[in-house]
């Protein structure tokens, strides 16, 4: 097929997610290297989003296709009932890169069904009811995933799901209240938390979730003692600490896993996306070694038929192994200094640009209408003139690929970009974010 065959039978036969259909214009493909990838008419794209921020290894990487072609010669799928190498491998290597508090590993296809298995594991262990998550938050769009989702995404969910309570995480750049320090604003969010539990009945609270960074919704880190803090109350009133890496983990931030950076274990962690980069879909749900015992005598009542499916483990085994042996840490770690200095003279330069927020190649560009006030580029939930989609646009038409939410751009690239790669890359942004000081603001 010609490139424009496979786009007009995309657009005639697909239903292309979060779009309207009418206005759908897919760029067709024809291959894909590292960071880049090209049209039919050889033009080059850089993934400034790792594509669903999942590509942390970019396309191509030879180990991870050849240790799925190793699996298609021996099987491509075995029930999960029976004991399968890679499946077995890859659970034994997930604990041994956790906390000494981890047990165990159910695996799921991505990571909207590891967080409905996460939840649903959390009401059996408790035996309570309530599920506490954050309203700047997204855990996918099925319908336990969904109800857990906090952003106007969940809204054609609803009504929802009985048990799911929503409190705010803490955004410190749209807080109105001005903070001393980070400390104050945890202190002042941890308090507000502890009277919604107060008011929901904590005793009736079998989790509380959170994506350890929010990713989508604007790279938002909490500040000093916040995790802590949380892990306190929930040791306080025997609630479970899920932390949802799905989009945070796998060496994303400059540590194996986020919460890694604020010294908390959580009693269950959610992962999917950089397990095996998108080369196979799935997911997974690391609990405690307390919740996994109880399961030796109590019914695991959750099932998948491609639970820890023969192909994604082998690409998830090949996936983390080459993390190690890349030294893909070192590079987040390097690069990402590089990232976070450029996004802040970015920031200096832009009267477009209110806020940056980086951690290891993990970041967003707030933009505002002014600096001073903070007054967002468009209103929370509208944008009647679509000026980010047009942000977007423009950064297209330079080859910078990515996405927005709401007021902030996405860069999150693979984890296999150098520092002269990035910085190309960021003089486009650097001149797009002109263009929005000149005719937007």
């Amino acid at each position: 097929m010609t490139g424009e065959e496979i786009k007009s039978a995309h657009k005639q036969y697909n239903l292309q997610s979060w779009s309207r259909q009418k206005s759908i214009n897919p760029i067709p493909l024809q291959k894909a290297e590292g960071i880049y990838f090209w049209d039919y008419d050889g033009n080059r794209y850089t993934d400034m989003s790792s594509q669903l921020v999942n590509m942390n290894l970019g396309f191509g990487n030879r180990a991870i296709g050849d240790a799925i072609k190793a699996q298609v010669d021996r099987f491509c799928f075995m029930a999960p009932s029976y004991a399968v190498e890679t499946r077995s491998e890859l659970a034994k290597t997930i604990i041994g890169l956790m906390p000494d508090n981890m047990g165990k590993v159910f695996f799921t296809n991505a990571g909207a069904d590891a967080n409905e298995n996460a939840i649903k594991m959390a009401r059996m262990y408790t035996g309570r009811n309530k599920v506490f998550s954050r309203y700047r938050s997204y855990h996918g769009s099925s319908f336990g995933a969904g109800n857990l989702t906090g952003e106007p995404r969940r809204f054609p969910l609803e009504p929802g799901i009985p048990g799911f309570v929503k409190f705010f995480d803490p955004y410190i750049y749209r807080e109105a209240i001005s903070f001393e320090s980070e400390e104050a604003a945890t202190a002042y969010y941890l308090a507000k938390l502890e009277e919604q539990l107060g008011y929901e009945g904590a005793s009736s609270v079998a989790a509380i979730v959170m994506e350890t960074i929010t990713g989508s919704n604007g790279v938002i880190i909490p500040p000093k003692g916040y995790l802590p803090g949380v892990r306190a109350l929930c040791d306080k009133y025997g609630i479970l600490m899920i932390c949802d890496e799905v989009m945070a983990g796998w060496c994303r931030t400059g540590t194996m896993f986020a919460f890694q950076h604020f010294g908390v274990k959580p009693d269950i962690v959610t992962f999917a996306k950089g397990v095996t980069c998108g080369y196979v879909p799935l997911g997974g749900v690391v609990v405690s070694k307390s919740i996994a015992a109880y399961f030796d005598d109590n019914l695991l009542s959750c099932g998948l038929t491609y639970s820890g499916h023969p192909l994604a483990c082998a690409a998830g085994l090949a996936c983390v192994r080459y993390y190690g042996e890349a030294d893909i840490l070192g590079n987040v770690n390097r690069v990402g200094k590089a990232l976070g200095e450029t996004l802040e003279k970015l920031k200096e330069a832009h009267p477009c640009v209110g806020d940056v927020r980086y951690i290891g190649l993990f970041s967003a560009v707030e933009l505002v209408r002014d600096k001073k006030t903070r007054e967002p580029l468009v209103p929370y939930g509208k944008d009647p003139e679509g000026l980010m989609g047009k942000i977007i646009k423009l950064l297209s038409a330079r080859r910078f690929m990515t996405y927005s939410h709401e007021n902030c751009v996405l860069v999150a690239p693979p984890l296999i970009i150098t520092e002269a790669q990035l910085t190309e890359e960021l003089s486009k942004l650097d001149e797009v974010l002109g263009i929005v000081d000149k005719e937007m603001l």
